[in-house]
C-alpha cells in the first residue's frame, strides 16, 4: 500500500508545474480559462494587493492539493481599507480525496492569513465545497444574481461584437476627461479601491481575457465578449462614473452580441440602472453565493448582503 503521509508546507517556485498539473486534474480547463503559469503569476504574484498566500499538499511525492488566498483590499464607505484576502483554486486531486486536505490546509492557511494581520476572508464557493466552509466558521453572506438583456445581434441574426476601444489603452491612464474617474462615486458598501494600478491590473494586463470600454458621457462601462452555447454574449464587468445608467444604455445600442449579461449585488446601483436599461433577473440560472470569515471584529455586519458593493469584475477572474 502506497504511503499516504500528507506533509502541508509553503508553496515554492518549483512547485508550479505540479500545482498547474493539480488544477486541471481536479478543476478542469475552458477554451477561455487555461491553467497556464501566466494566468497563475496574473492571480498570484503581480496582484497589486501583494503577492497571495499559497501552501501546498505533498502526498507521494507529488502535489496533492492546493490553498490559495489571493489579496484583495475592500474599501467601506468611510474610506477605511480592509486587508482581505479571496479563496480561490481550492484543489485537490482526485487521487487525494477523503484524507482531510481541504480542512487540514484551511487551517494553515487561516493561522497564516491571522498572523499576517489580514481582517477578512471571502468569496464564492461552488455547491462541492460550500458546506465545507460554512462547517468551517464561514457565514453566508448571500445570492448574487445573473442578469441579462437580449443584443441587437439577437435581433439582427449577427452575433458578432461591435469592434470597441481596447481597455487597456483607457484604463492605465484613467483620467475624468476620459470618462473615468478612480473616484468614479463614493462606496455605497464594502467596494475593489479603483486605483490605476488596480485597474490597469484587473483589465489591462490579463493574459487572456480581453476588455473594451463603452463611454457615455460622464460615465463608462467595461465589458468583456464571450461564447456560451453557441451564442456570442457580452458579459457588462463594471460600471465607473456618477451616471450607470448612461453607460448601461451606450452598451445596448452599441453591442452586436447576442445578449449581455452580468452578476450584480441586489442593492447596486449598477443593477438599478440595468433595469432601468432593460436587464432582467433571470430566474433559475445559477447563481454565485457569496460567504465571508471575519478573522478580527470589523465595524459592519458582512453577513448582510447590503455591506457589499460588488459587481461582475469583483466576483469573476477570468
Amino acid at each position: 500500500m502506497a504511503d499516504r503521509t500528507i506533509t502541508v508546507r509553503p508553496f515554492v517556485e518549483d512547485d508550479l508545474d505540479g500545482v498547474l498539473d493539480l488544477l486541471r486534474a481536479a478543476l478542469g480547463e475552458t477554451p477561455l480559462l487555461r491553467r497556464t503559469p501566466e494566468l497563475f503569476a496574473w492571480k498570484h504574484f503581480e496582484n497589486p494587493f501583494g503577492r497571495s498566500l499559497l501552501l501546498v499538499a505533498e502526498g507521494e511525492g507529488r502535489i496533492a492539493g492546493l490553498r490559495a488566498f489571493m489579496r484583495w483590499d475592500l474599501v467601506t464607505p468611510g474610506g477605511d481599507v480592509l486587508r482581505c484576502v479571496r479563496a480561490v483554486d481550492t484543489a485537490t486531486h482526485p487521487d487525494f480525496q477523503r484524507l482531510g486536505i481541504f480542512r487540514r490546509l484551511t487551517v494553515a492557511a487561516l493561522e497564516e492569513a491571522t498572523a499576517a494581520g489580514i481582517d477578512m476572508v471571502f468569496n464564492t464557493p461552488n455547491p462541492k465545497s460550500g458546506a465545507g466552509y460554512l462547517s468551517m466558521g464561514w457565514v453566508e453572506v448571500g445570492d448574487l444574481g445573473v442578469m441579462a438583456a437580449p443584443g441587437r445581434g439577437l435581433v439582427s441574426g449577427k452575433a458578432t461584437p461591435d469592434v470597441l476601444p481596447e481597455a487597456s489603452e483607457f484604463l492605465t491612464d484613467p483620467t475624468p476627461a476620459t470618462g473615468l474617474s478612480v473616484s468614479d462615486r463614493p462606496a455605497r458598501g464594502l467596494r475593489t479601491p479603483r486605483s490605476p494600478e488596480y485597474l490597469a491590473w484587473r483589465f489591462g494586463a490579463h493574459p487572456t481575457a480581453r476588455y473594451y470600454r463603452v463611454d457615455a458621457r460622464s460615465s463608462t462601462a467595461v465589458v468583456r465578449p464571450n461564447v456560451r452555447s453557441g451564442r456570442r454574449e457580452l458579459v457588462l464587468s463594471d460600471v465607473f462614473g456618477p451616471e450607470p445608467a448612461q453607460a448601461v444604455g451606450a452598451v445596448h445600442r452599441r453591442n452586436r452580441a447576442a445578449y449581455v449579461a452580468g452578476w450584480f449585488n441586489t442593492r447596486s446601483p449598477e443593477r438599478s440602472a440595468a433595469l432601468r436599461r432593460g436587464m432582467v433577473p433571470i430566474p433559475g440560472v445559477k447563481t454565485l453565493t457569496l460567504v465571508a470569515k471575519p478573522l478580527r471584529p470589523l465595524p459592519m455586519d458582512v453577513a448582510s448582503l447590503a455591506t457589499w458593493d460588488f459587481a461582475s469584475s469583483d466576483l469573476e477572474l477570468l
